[in-house]
């Protein structure tokens, strides 16, 4: 029986003053080593749901458990269990890539030998040895990109949540932050996904959920999804089950 990494029950949220609920009576379960991902419309619950899932916000209805874990009742264990890596920068932009490392490595309850040791490793695999010790704030895109990345896995994370990881780089940091997320899986890393770059999904991903109005429509391999709605590719299948209707308003 293969292990659960997030199981999802019954789990409902509402932000105040709307007229709907932003989630309502949500199941999902993703198993351990799978890169999954979430996708839907803008206003379908994606980033709402990613931010409930790392405990960003508070669990108003249901469960959600990282494995076997209640989010809402273990707090500082929970922490150490998953990497954020989040569609706003997170980090602190007057200091250098070595000294936002050492501030999140600490905060993650790395000692002084793990947090070099990982940084030397990942500034290393994602091209930013060389400017390591300058201050962020005067970095291109993509290399706060990566940036964010390296903070958010030095931990050693069991699952990674992702919430548009590339949004806003060009094809090349796309390229070197998609591969460096295959390598993690490879090795076990849960990556939990969400995008609007659907092509980059497809290479990525090999079980989806499509959401839309706080429910889930569909839930399966991409593969079999496909299949099932006669559809060659992810972006046909997204429009089939979501509409054609403009949600960017």
């Amino acid at each position: 029986m293969s292990l659960t990494a997030v199981s999802i029950d019954n789990l409902g949220f509402s932000y105040p003053g709307q007229d709907k609920p932003c989630l309502r009576n949500l199941c999902l379960e993703i198993g351990a080593g799978e890169r999954f991902g979430l996708f839907g419309p803008n206003g379908a619950g994606k980033t709402t749901l990613m931010n409930l899932m790392t405990g960003l916000l508070n669990i108003q209805e249901g469960h959600i458990k990282l494995f076997g874990q209640e989010v809402s009742r273990h707090q500082l264990s929970i922490r150490k269990l998953f990497g954020f890596i989040p569609q706003e920068l997170s980090f602190y932009r007057e200091l250098s890539p070595v000294e936002n490392m050492a501030f999140f490595g600490a905060w993650a309850g790395m000692d002084k030998k793990q947090i070099r040791d990982k940084t030397t490793e990942l500034l290393e695999v994602l091209g930013l040895s060389e400017v390591r010790h300058k201050q962020v704030e005067k970095f291109s895109g993509g290399m706060k990109r990566r940036v964010n990345l390296a903070i958010g896995v030095m931990h050693n994370p069991r699952i990674i949540f992702l919430d548009e990881p590339t949004v806003g780089v060009d094809v090349h940091t796309r390229h070197a932050i998609i591969n460096y997320l295959k390598a993690l899986n490879s090795n076990g890393t849960t990556l939990v996904y969400t995008s609007h770059q659907l092509s980059e999904a497809e290479d990525l991903c090999d079980r989806i959920a499509l959401i839309d109005e706080g429910r889930i429509l569909a839930h399966d391999t991409l593969e079999n999804l496909l299949e099932s709605h006669r559809e060659e590719g992810l972006e046909g299948l997204f429009i089939n089950l979501t509409g054609k209707k403009f949600r960017d308003n």
